[in-house]
């Protein structure tokens, strides 16, 4: 039974199975595998784990030659994801009826949803279609996480003031550690690299299934269709932005169109939001609701998005990733 070349087949598909089949788990039968002890540890709870594990392999692979690159393409995503969501949002207000929402959706909902982008999902994209330097990336892109840009973006609306303590440099540098522990190694031992290049193939359909354990398929029905409107919203124009915008740099375009995504701890940004200004309040749970289904729908139609865009655009496994060779930091190994 070759179930590594059926996986191979599928664009994406050392990520998308594993993360299918674990939302599948999770909504039919969410505590059969949440029975503590390695199990849990491993399907459950191992995003945390497996992630920074991750960085360190991704670290590995870097030159530092290439590290502005890796700045500029983490900048440049984080920036098009913002300024969409922010066009979003200002169609929202501006044509929003009388309850305040504009096609259902609260402008909060618009801004918490399209701003934050699911990292582990966009990993594991560039494992399998990136370079080293879309890799590094991601310690750029957490700066998307939690309510940081909902509220910056809001004040420069005029909506609210700056409130102490909503942003923390903390989960930066959680971030930036691990990436650097891998540079560190990588750069001083050829060998030490191809070590770790090895094992960051085997981390992502386990970090892909883990994710999907933290995915409910019924938050799409609790979301109604205009939670499903924003999913659909955020995966063509953020993740179709991206796209073009990485196109039009020469860098890989179907890298930046995994950013067409909702993070799922972009659920709680709403109630953030909302205890820094009450303003909020009246809006916080419709979006709270739909920044859930939105998380949902992205992380089922990404996957399907890029394997068509793939076909699309005629792009082949070996023609967006590089070998990997002892004397050649450059290089990378992909699934």
């Amino acid at each position: 039974m070759e179930i590594k070349r059926f996986l191979e087949r599928i664009p994406g598909g050392m990520m998308v199975v594993p993360l299918l089949l674990g939302a599948i788990v999770n909504t039919v039968a969410p505590n059969a595998l949440r029975i503590d002890g390695f199990t849990q540890a491993l399907f459950v709870d191992a995003v945390p784990v497996l992630a920074a594990l991750y960085l360190v392999c991704a670290g590995a692979q870097l030159n530092l030659r290439s590290f502005g690159t890796s700045v500029a393409k983490g900048v440049t995503l984080l920036t098009v994801k913002w300024f969409v969501a922010v066009i979003f949002t200002l169609l929202a207000i501006w044509f929003g009826g009388e309850s305040g929402l504009w096609l259902g959706l609260a402008p909060l909902a618009i801004m918490a949803a399209m701003s934050n982008s699911n990292g582990a999902m966009y990993m594991a994209v560039a494992s399998q279609y990136g370079k080293q330097d879309d890799k590094a990336a991601y310690s750029i892109l957490v700066l998307n996480d939690g309510p940081l840009l909902t509220m910056l973006a809001f004040t420069i609306l005029g909506f609210m003031g700056f409130v102490e303590g909503m942003f923390s440099i903390m989960p930066f540098i959680s971030v930036l550690i691990p990436l650097l522990v891998g540079v560190v190694l990588g750069n001083l031992d050829g060998k030490m690299r191809d070590f770790f290049v090895s094992g960051s193939d085997m981390i992502i359909p386990f970090l892909a299934f883990a994710l999907g354990m933290g995915i409910d398929l019924t938050a799409i029905l609790e979301g109604g269709l205009s939670g499903v409107l924003l999913g659909v919203f955020t995966l063509i124009f953020t993740g179709g932005a991206a796209f073009f915008v990485f196109k039009l740099f020469k860098w890989n375009p179907i890298v930046g169109a995994a950013e067409g995504t909702t993070a799922g701890n972009a659920v709680m940004v709403p109630a953030v939001i909302a205890a820094a200004n009450p303003a909020f309040a009246s809006v916080e749970a419709v979006s709270t609701v739909q920044v859930a289904a939105s998380a949902v729908t992205t992380a089922i139609l990404l996957p399907i998005a890029l394997s068509l865009l793939v076909k699309l655009t005629g792009a082949q496994k070996n023609t967006l990733t590089e070998n990997v060779t002892s004397n050649d930091i450059t290089s990378e190994k992909v699934n």
